[in-house]
């Protein structure tokens, strides 16, 4: 009991810094970047462990992992009683898990909630794009349920939409507007063109560290030098760039549409219907009929794999949706890739999916193992389909006296 509850603590500690560090990279505070060094430095530990993209993030993601595991044990429970098997045994563990996945389901839908305001108030860039909203709408801006996005003409297709439902989800105000796509590339482009003039100045300062004229220049300009750096994937010498590199510069701000906006809608689909099952499942063990509703059981039990879709998702738009950019604003993927060979990479990412996909077999194996086998793997004599106890084996699992618990 003591081993699994230090394990529990030590994994969602363990989630709890590297959480932290991506939401450092989500939106980064407590730190400046000292032209000198070239690095950026940290100011304040504190404000990095307590930003509220990083807090957020932590309890978003440690609650999905419980809806996980709820659904992972109601799926396995709806199982048994659909088997006929450990009726009593199933019905509990069904009840446990339908009542920690219902709370776990609610943390995960209003953290949820939570990121996506504070994505209004740090990256428009991203909510714009997994909304696939070209244009900025009246305040409160409609929710598109439904659309085909067409990124080369920055239009929807066709589009299906809520009124009013985004602007308040995402500003909590019926008249603060949302800036759609295209103004977003035109404001990008101004800040690109200062970050050409702060990419100017810190070369000018790393030949001449005492120019003052050039730290002047830089520290006015710094907050966009991200965009100058950004820009050096189109054009050597940004100073050069021509406005048409410029604005291919400020497009590539904007990721690819179509995956974050449907990846988006599956997760947050799947979310709600995690809450459904949830709600269902604890509304029926409650009054003891559970094994009463097939219908409920085979949801549980298909509903096993979903999770980790789920999960899959999330990360594929918090990171995705950030692109171009490694820390978002400062430093762009493409100035932030590894000086190793090729031959390395593909050693060390080959040597570490083999290692992975090893223990994804092994984790399968002694998954669907001890699913059927159920608590029967205890050796109590009490539950389907084992032998009668042995003496040592009520001993080691804590029953003694006919059978029943100590």
């Amino acid at each position: 009991m003591a081993a699994t509850f230090l394990m529990a603590t030590g994994t969602n500690l363990s989630a709890l810094w590297i959480l932290v560090a991506n939401g450092w990279m989500q939106r980064p505070v407590g730190a400046r970047f000292d032209p000198v060094t070239m690095r950026m430095e940290l100011v304040s530990l504190w404000k990095v462990f307590l930003n509220p993209v990083a807090q957020a993030k932590f309890v978003h993601t440690v609650s999905a992992g419980y809806v996980t595991a709820s659904v992972f044990v109601l799926g396995i429970s709806a199982w048994y009683l659909l088997k006929g098997k450990n009726q009593e045994f199933a019905r509990r563990s069904f009840r446990i898990a339908a009542a920690f996945g219902l709370a776990s389901a609610v943390s995960v839908i209003i953290l949820g909630d939570e990121s996506g305001y504070l994505d209004d108030l740090g990256q428009k860039t991203k909510l714009a794009a997994m909304e696939a909203m070209w244009e900025t709408e009246p305040a409160p801006a409609s929710f598109n349920v439904f659309a085909i996005p067409d990124q080369k003409n920055m239009k929807n297709d066709f589009v299906i939409r809520i009124p009013y439902v985004l602007g308040f989800i995402a500003t909590r105000s019926y008249d603060t507007p949302i800036p759609g796509i295209r103004e977003i590339v035109r404001t990008n482009e101004g800040r690109i063109q200062k970050g050409i003039l702060a990419v100017a100045a810190l070369d000018r300062m790393r030949a001449h560290p005492d120019d003052l004229e050039a730290r002047q220049q830089f520290e006015e300009n710094q907050k966009d030098l991200g965009f100058g750096l950004l820009l050096r994937k189109y054009v050597r010498d940004p100073a050069k760039a021509t406005p048409a590199e410029i604005h291919r510069a400020a497009l590539a701000t904007i990721p690819r549409v179509t995956p974050l906006f449907w990846s988006f809608r599956v997760m947050v689909g799947l979310g709600f219907a995690f809450f459904a099952l949830f709600a269902l499942a604890f509304y029926y063990s409650s009054r003891n009929s559970c094994h009463k509703k097939p219908w409920l059981l085979k949801w549980s039990l298909y509903f096993i794999p979903m999770p980790y879709l789920a999960s899959e998702l999330g990360w594929f738009v918090a990171e995705y949706g950030r692109q171009p950019w490694s820390i978002y604003g400062l430093l762009p993927v493409s100035d932030s890739v590894s000086s190793l060979p090729l031959s390395s990479l593909i050693f060390s990412l080959g040597g570490f999916v083999l290692f992975y996909t090893v223990l994804l077999v092994v984790e399968l194996v002694l998954m669907f193992k001890y699913a059927r086998l159920g608590p029967a793997c205890l050796h109590t004599g009490r539950y389907d389909g084992e032998a009668p106890a042995r003496p040592e084996d009520l001993r080691s699992a804590g029953v003694a006296g006919g059978g029943h618990h100590v």
